[in-house]
């Protein structure tokens, strides 16, 4: 394997164990893979799929949380433009060129691709995942044959239409697909690097040449170490989520939900919906932030009708939400047993003396979602600091980053959730097609497009203010506390390294190795920088977005000119 050697700063989906477009699928950590053991201990607290939504198996065995993806549907037209390498010696092969490619199948690149297609321009959509989705509408697998697997979301109505609407459109859909970078000619030619395989490991190299790229790799989860946390048991609140929509079970019977964010009420009405006992919900912030933005609240009615929603559900499975708190030490001898919660201060302080531990056998915990960007800050491109303290894409009122031709929609501009998103790649979708020569449609639409999206960016925005991390979480960390689980290092190793004069997330790594490991800093990036005395980590440059196997780069043919294809024809 190639494995990049920088920590990876913002990068998805869901997610990721979030629910952003494209984003990988989650597993109980983000951004590391799951323990068989803690996959196989997932599987037999829930007792296999949930029954309210899957139909019997026959015997068969549940499917864990970890969605495995393939070469796509039969309806998948992937040979077009998958490059064969050729046999050593042999002749060179060509790539198919497209007008659009779209990175990223979730509601941002669904929409995008769809809307780009009924516009007239020929697109191709690569996408890691099996089924168009992403995160937010992550579906099980066909062997489960759920019964209603739209029970565990909402606007799923606004997805069934999309893909409806993708079936038809002439897209072609490149499923199973790993984007590791992309090359840009000039500002109409680019070139979309990819490989296939569940893990990206099948050594087929994929290129694919477009004329615009646009951009909708969702976000992945936020994870603050506290002691205990690499505990069996302890998953990400997507990755929680991701478990239940693909594989239809449950984390744990008595599931305590933790970090911060609007996705931890999500969380805990799914899981309390399906059948788990969720004794508390941990909010570090709070909730009165959003008091302090009134207008973005008051253009979001829809905003407050669903957080009723999951407030009600809480109330009805007659779940504890407890403001102001985190997890401080999670206890257990072979998996979790227990949470410590302690109180909080204003910094995220813990308040000494106010800790309560709460009996469980499974925890949820996240700390909001860090924007997919790698590809695009490899690229050169523009990031904005989110007031969460993470990095976003700096986008234009036409969705375009700082490179010319290279548009972004959805999560990586800032998260959002699948509404903004779907708008954001409908209006980046018009504006390629005008970019490109065509018909960007009725001008009322882009302007209605437009106020969508200003209305849904500063509830965005509002939301990620009233639930940025406060700088005094370091402090429920012991010198013993793994922080990068990869390469074991702990916070006494990072604090030594600040104390010898290391001032940032790089010079950490350097020092201890913290970011080096199989996630790249997906899972501690945030923590190590913290620790070093900075906001958020830095956005790195580095050519790999994902681990690439030496065999894919070395059966990488040299492309051959569109002229010198039509001479040997």
């Amino acid at each position: 394997m190639v494995v990049p050697t920088s920590p990876s700063e913002p990068a998805g989906a869901g997610p990721s164990a979030s629910e952003g477009a494209g984003a990988p699928p989650q597993a109980p950590h983000a951004g590391t893979p799951a323990p068989a053991a803690a996959r196989e201990s997932a599987r037999g607290s829930a007792g296999g799929p949930v029954a309210q939504f899957a139909a019997p198996l026959g015997g068969g065995e549940g499917v864990g949380g970890v969605c495995v993806p393939g070469r796509g549907s039969a309806g998948d037209r992937s040979g077009l433009v998958a490059q064969t390498p050729a046999a050593p010696g042999g002749g060179r092969g060509s790539v198919l060129t497209y007008d659009l490619a779209v990175v990223g199948g979730g509601a941002a690149g669904l929409a995008g691709a769809v809307t780009a297609a009924e516009l007239g321009l020929r697109v191709v959509l690569l996408d890691l995942s099996a089924r168009v989705g992403g995160q937010f509408y992550r579906q099980p697998a066909s062997a489960l044959r759920a019964r209603r697997p739209e029970a565990l979301h909402h606007d799923w109505a606004a997805f069934a239409d999309l893909r409806a609407r993708l079936a038809t459109s002439g897209v072609t859909h490149l499923a199973g697909h790993h984007v590791w970078t992309v090359e840009r000619g000039g500002d109409t030619d680019w070139t979309v690097h990819a490989v296939t395989g569940a893990d990206g490991g099948d050594e087929h190299p994929v290129r694919v040449r477009a004329r615009a790229v646009l951009l909708a790799t969702g976000a992945y989860e936020r994870q603050l170490p506290f002691p205990g946390w690499t505990l069996p048991g302890v998953v990400g609140a997507g990755g929680a989520q991701a478990m239940l929509k693909a594989g239809l079970v449950l984390p744990g019977k008595r599931v305590v939900v933790a970090g911060s964010g609007p996705l931890l009420l999500a969380v805990a009405s799914s899981l309390a919906g399906a059948g788990a006992e969720v004794p508390a919900v941990v909010e570090a912030s709070g909730y009165l932030g959003y008091a302090r933005r009134p207008g973005a609240l008051a253009a979001n009615p829809r905003k407050l009708a669903e957080a009723a929603v999951h407030g009600a559900a809480l109330l009805r499975h007659r779940v504890a939400l407890r403001t102001r708190s985190a997890v401080t030490e999670v206890h257990g001898a072979a998996r979790v047993e227990a949470v410590t919660v302690t109180r909080l201060d204003e910094r995220w302080r813990p308040i000494p003396g106010t800790g309560r531990e709460i009996a469980c056998d499974a925890l949820a915990v996240g700390h909001g979602l860090v924007p997919g960007i790698e590809l695009a800050t490899s690229l050169g491109c523009a990031t904005r600091r989110t007031p969460d303290h993470t990095l976003a894409l700096a986008l234009d009122h036409r969705l375009e980053t700082s490179v010319r031709g290279l548009w972004g929609a959805g999560e990586p501009g800032g998260v959002g959730g699948a509404q903004l998103a779907r708008a954001e790649g409908e209006l980046a979708a018009r504006a390629i097609a005008g970019r490109l020569g065509g018909n960007p449609g009725p001008g009322g639409r882009v302007r209605q497009l437009r106020l969508r999206r200003t209305r849904l960016r500063a509830f965005a925005e509002a939301m990620a203010a009233a639930h940025a991390p406060g700088p005094g979480w370091t402090e429920w960390l012991t010198d013993e506390t793994e922080v990068c689980r990869c390469e074991e290092v702990t916070a006494g190793r990072i604090r030594g390294a600040v104390e010898e004069g290391a001032r940032d997330a790089r010079t950490v790594k350097l020092f201890t190795r913290a970011g080096m490991g199989w996630c790249q800093g997906r899972t501690c990036g945030a923590a190590v920088s913290c620790l070093a005395g900075g906001a958020e980590p830095p956005a790195e440059r580095r050519p790999f977005a994902t681990p690439v196997p030496l065999g894919a780069l070395a059966a990488l043919a040299p492309e051959v000119p569109p002229e010198q294809n039509d001479s040997q024809k």
